[in-house]
């Protein structure tokens, strides 16, 4: 009995393993294929960079200064999106959450159905006239966009938010309560910082989202005027709609730095704020 668990460990953890690889084959690539030339990229995209292939920094000057528009830009664009939108998820969902739980009447309950219902609707079924929409409203800038982003992303915080707000005593805020702090006082300075699992989770789930989202700001967005780090490398074409594979590699590289750096300094959190989320209530 004890062989066969081992033998079934074993064979999970080999499973698992090829798993692991199988995800990170990909960024492997996309490092590797950073530093070759265009020509080798799509001849030879599995070898490692030699003598006559490597590229050097070439790929990413090429990708910063193609076309004419700032990779600058691009950069400030994205970071100002996905910081506006996370924050405002954030705060906007839990006040949320923890309101709909400590009322909890019947028009909370269909807010609250209403947003678990949110996350199971195709975007694509309403972006056309999503995007007529954000430009009749004057949704179409980086510093507005963020409210589209707060209707799409409520839905999983507010699920997760309401499973760990119903974990955490009732008694612990009517203390508070009578100590003079009002509901607001209340929120912010003993049920947030109660958050903190579920609050980590929820930014870092967020926070990759949007930074790594092509679509809705390119139907939503000038990208004459606005471009974020996604459009910015769909537009790494040449003539005849030909693209330059080292180039676009390299920006995709860029642009997963920080999303892996961010990731790798939060990951604890992530099992322990979604398990909290899920389980409780």
């Amino acid at each position: 009995m004890i062989k066969n668990k081992k033998m079934g460990k074993s064979a999970l953890t080999v499973l698992f393993a090829l798993v692991s690889i199988a995800y990170i084959f990909p960024v492997v690539m996309v490092v590797v294929n950073s530093f070759k030339q265009n020509t080798f990229v799509k001849t030879d995209t599995f070898s490692m960079p030699n003598a006559e292939s490597f590229a050097g920094w070439d790929n990413f000057i090429k990708g910063m200064t193609f076309g004419g528009y700032p990779f600058v830009n691009s950069v400030f664009y994205s970071v100002v999106i996905t910081v506006i939108s996370t924050v405002l998820i954030v705060l906007v969902t839990s006040m949320a959450a923890w309101y709909i739980t400590r009322v909890d009447s019947p028009a909370c309950r269909v807010v609250y159905y209403l947003c678990v219902f949110s996350m199971v609707v195709p975007f694509q079924m309403l972006m056309f006239t999503l995007s007529k929409t954000a430009d009749t409203l004057g949704f179409n800038t980086p510093w507005t966009i963020p409210v589209i982003y707060l209707g799409f992303g409520a839905g999983l915080a507010v699920f997760m938010f309401v499973g760990f707000v119903k974990g955490i005593p009732v008694e612990i805020e009517e203390a508070a309560a009578i100590d003079g702090c009002t509901p607001l006082r209340t929120f912010f300075s003993v049920v947030l910082p109660m958050m903190k699992p579920t609050l980590i989770s929820v930014t870092i789930l967020e926070m990759m989202w949007v930074w790594n989202d092509y679509l809705l700001p390119y139907l939503v967005l000038d990208i004459t005027e606005y471009r974020t780090l996604p459009i910015h490398i769909q537009y790494l074409k040449g003539s005849y709609g030909t693209v330059d594979l080292g180039a676009t590699m390299a920006l995709i590289l860029l642009s997963i730095i920080p999303v892996i750096v961010f990731y790798l300094t939060c990951q604890k959190h992530i099992i322990k704020g979604v398990a909290a989320g899920a389980v409780k209530g």
